[in-house]
């Protein structure tokens, strides 16, 4: 089982140190702390930062916080029955 509170933080943690305002993924690559190799794992969750640019619809850029951005991550990851 996936737990939603981890994966959460991990995403946070990965995201929080872009300069928010981002406007697109690019400005996000810099603050991964594995680059576009970042996975993100709970229970049988599992991927990388390419997985979920592929799986996502890109979002609803520009995003004003960490907070605003892993929200949406997180609605669309439930919405397509990855979590």
């Amino acid at each position: 089982m996936v737990d939603e509170a981890r994966l959460r933080e991990q995403l946070t943690e990965a995201f929080e140190g872009a300069e928010y305002p981002v406007s697109s993924p690019i400005d996000l690559v810099p603050a991964l702390p594995n680059g576009p190799g970042t996975t993100f794992e709970s229970g049988e969750f599992s991927m990388t930062v390419m997985e979920l640019n592929a799986e996502l619809s890109g979002g609803d850029f520009p995003y004003e916080s960490v907070d605003a951005f892993v929200d949406d991550i997180i609605a669309e990851l439930k919405a397509d029955g990855h979590i």
